[in-house]
């Protein structure tokens, strides 16, 4: 590892540029070699997974140099050959085992030399629970974890130090375009005010504040109104690029929002086996962010797990699963043979299987992980969770997508139970069969699709698809794309027209997002082809680059032809270090499950651990009673029916005594019914803001009630409202 006073990057400034639900990001970074020899720098670094890298240039003095996609292995020779004849040249190459991080060299750097290093993706813009458009930069780079069983050598060398010694200094700036106007921007880090541009607030400004020290990733969060509007965006054709190609064509990006109908999603499904997959890996004993007071990543997940086990409806099944290293003094994570497991279980008859998988890794085989998810998405759905600063976006966005569920990431400040309840509820959806895609276009015009076939389709989540557009209408400019599915057995429809005049200049955005898309699918392909199918590698090249967009089998490489001299022995390496927020530990994590937990599974649920839970026995009770937040504490109480006991515990959390709670029982109510409408009560009236952690405790709970067929349940609601000081009306709590 370089030491710090050794390293020649020595600043990085970010300009990004935001139109609507896509974003242009503009990275340069300052080079200067203050050694007495010449060097090679070495930076790995994290990128989006979804990311389209479209431009690579380097500037020595003021002469720049812009760099051309080439085959893998012809641009790393051509690499080499510049550096032994004493020219500067400049390789971005993406790694072989995950599409999010990518090696950039840097040499040779003469002594006292300057260069500046500039790199351009287009990235599409996640869309969150609260409706915000989520962008990330990544400043945490996790180190990979190479499984021992899989001999390769490929892996880039990661140097690290902890977050907050990062010896080089960052500034960003966001330009915000959207058609419609702009709410709010939020981020996770300290941001100078925002800037609105015009007084529609469809354009405004706002810059990281100065000062950030590389101890997480920079999210930034944007709200317009109606975020959920379907949109069309029909880019015009590159000029210089031939007609009927890719690029000269004109590419269509359609954002989707599905609409589903009133009376089906009041029906949740009531089956299912649900497997929660649980990382104890020894990085989930990190801090979920490093405020005072931040809970470890592995105690969040475990409330979490809590949580959803307790929101199952009845008549699921479940397990859960904990996985780590094979060696049990490794921080980082092994996923693939946890996976495997799994998927060699039977699944049960007419019970759909659905993952949760939570983590905080990178892997480094994250290819090979995303290959055996697809192989096996036709029987595992999976909704996966990325957990604290360096998760590895292809790996948790990969997953949900090549298996048709939800990713979610859980960052800084953020609680991990309300993200895992949206994935919930998407999970117990009914589920969306029989999807078709028909595009509407005039004589004279063909649509050739870029995206893989839509395969799954949530409740007022977007889907985007691309299509190239070859060909020319006569008259009509209009086009439409109609979506079709069956939804509980009812025919659904859901139609979007769009014109084919090419919007204003978009800097051919669309053309590479679209590009990329398409080289991910064929890469998935090439790899379930092994080899074997000729021409998809070669299809892969070519469009690469034809549209100057980055791929597993292409790099950039840009020479700056000077008049150096041949060189004379070894170059100085130096590896750029990268933040890493992992802690050096030398014990293996422990998950301690409670008896009582383990009694409700068993009691509620059919129990079958595939990988046993270490359970301590043994350890010493607590000497003191650590502080838990009351709705989680009330959660736990719940049987697996749905109500609640009348007991000491329930009403601690009610802020009463024992006989308070009892006393004002009306006479003819059972005990059971008594402290479940109580519960009720104090969730409605005192958890009112964290609504969507508990609806599904809350609904299992009114189905209960309902069928114990209580005649005084107004009585009961009344009476609590009197002890608890609240004013919840009976309909209020679906009663």
């Amino acid at each position: 590892t370089a030491s710090c006073c050794g390293v020649p990057l020595k600043s990085i400034a970010v300009e990004v540029s935001v139109q609507g639900h896509v974003a242009t990001v503009s990275s340069t970074l300052q080079y200067e070699n203050q050694e007495q020899s010449p060097l090679e720098a070495i930076f790995v670094f994290p990128l989006p997974g979804e990311a389209a890298v479209c431009r690579f240039s380097a500037k020595i003095g003021q002469i720049e140099v812009v760099a051309e996609v080439q085959e893998k292995q012809k641009a790393q020779e051509q690499y080499d050959d510049a550096l032994s004849s004493g020219q500067q040249a400049f390789l971005l190459e993406e790694s072989d085992e995950s599409p999010d991080v990518f090696k950039l060299s840097v040499g040779s750097l003469p002594p006292g030399e300057k260069a500046s290093v500039s790199l351009d993706y287009v990235t599409e813009l996640a869309v969150q629970a609260d409706d915000g458009l989520r962008l990330c930069l990544p400043a945490v780079l996790n180190p990979h974890y190479q499984p021992q069983d899989s001999g390769s050598g490929g892996s880039a060398q990661v140097s690290s130090v902890p977050a907050g010694s990062v010896p080089y200094s960052l500034s960003l700036s966001a330009h915000v375009s959207s058609p419609h106007p702009i709410s709010r921007v939020e981020s996770n880090c300290p941001l100078d005010p925002l800037n609105y541009l015009n007084t529609e607030k469809t354009q405004a400004t706002v810059s990281l504040a100065a000062g950030h020290q590389f101890d997480r990733d920079v999210e930034l969060l944007l709200y317009y109104q109606d975020t959920h509007q379907p949109t069309a965006i029909v880019e015009a054709a590159q000029a210089s690029a031939k007609p009927g190609s890719l690029m000269g064509d004109p590419v269509v990006m359609l954002s989707l929002y599905p609409e589903f109908p009133k009376d089906v999603m009041s029906s949740m499904t009531s089956h299912g086996e649900f497997l929660f997959v649980v990382d104890r890996s020894g990085s989930m004993e990190c801090p979920m962010h490093l405020g005072s007071g931040s809970q470890d990543r592995i105690g969040s997940a475990r409330d979490t797990l809590l949580l959803l086990l307790k929101s199952l409806p009845m008549g699921c099944y479940f397990n859960i699963i904990v996985f780590s290293p094979s060696n049990p003094f490794q921080s980082c994570t092994e996923i693939l043979q946890p996976l495997k497991h799994i998927y060699s279980q039977p699944c049960l008859p007419d019970q759909p299987r659905q993952l949760f998988l939570f983590t905080d890794g990178e892997v480094g085989n994250t290819k090979e992980v995303l290959d055996l998810v697809k192989t096996n998405a036709g029987s595992h759905r999976c909704f996966s969770f990325g957990i604290g600063e360096g998760a590895s976006t292809a790996l948790i966005s990969g997953v949900a997508k090549q298996a048709t569920g939800h990713a979610q990431f859980i960052t800084g400040q953020d609680r991990m139970q309300p993200k895992a309840m949206q994935s919930l509820r998407f999970a117990l959806q009914p589920a969306v069969v029989d999807i078709s895609v028909k595009w509407n276009v005039p004589k004279g015009v063909s649509v050739t699709p870029l995206s893989p076939p839509l395969r799954v389709v949530f409740q007022g989540q977007r889907a985007i698809l691309y299509a190239q557009l070859t060909g020319e209408s006569s008259g009509d400019t209009e086009g439409s794309v109609t979506v079709k599915y069956s939804l509980a057995k009812q025919p659904v429809e859901n139609q979007l027209s769009f014109s084919l005049k090419p919007a204003e200049d978009t800097g051919m955005t669309v053309h590479r997002l679209g590009a990329r898309t398409l080289i991910q699918s064929l890469e998935v392909e090439e790899r379930e082809q092994d080899g074997e199918k000729e021409g998809v590698k070669e299809k892969v090249i070519e469009l690469s680059v034809q549209s100057g967009v980055s791929s597993a089998f292409t790099a950039f490489i840009a020479v700056h032809k000077g008049d150096g001299e041949a060189l004379q022995g070894q170059l100085l390496r130096r590896q750029v270090p990268t933040p890493t927020q992992h802690n050096d530990l030398t014990a293996t994590v422990r998950i301690r499950v409670r008896v009582e937990v383990l009694m409700y599974i068993m009691e509620a649920f059919r129990f079958q651990l595939c990988c046993p839970i270490p359970i301590d026995f043994d350890s010493p009770a607590p000497t003191s009673k650590p502080v838990r937040d009351p709705l989680l504490q009330l959660i736990s109480l719940q049987k697996a029916s749905g109500s609640w006991v009348l007991e000491a515990a329930l009403a601690e959390v009610l802020a009463k005594t024992e006989e308070e709670v009892a006393k004002p029982k009306p006479a003819q109510v059972d005990q059971e019914v008594w402290a479940t409408v109580l519960a009720l009560v104090w969730l409605y009236g005192f958890k009112t803001e964290a609504q969507e952690d508990w609806q599904f405790v809350a609904m299992k709970a009114v189905s209960w009630i309902q069928a114990q067929k209580v005649a005084s349940v107004s009585e009961c609601v009344q009476a609590g409202n009197t002890l608890l000081g609240y004013q919840v009306q009976k309909n209020t709590l679906g009663l």
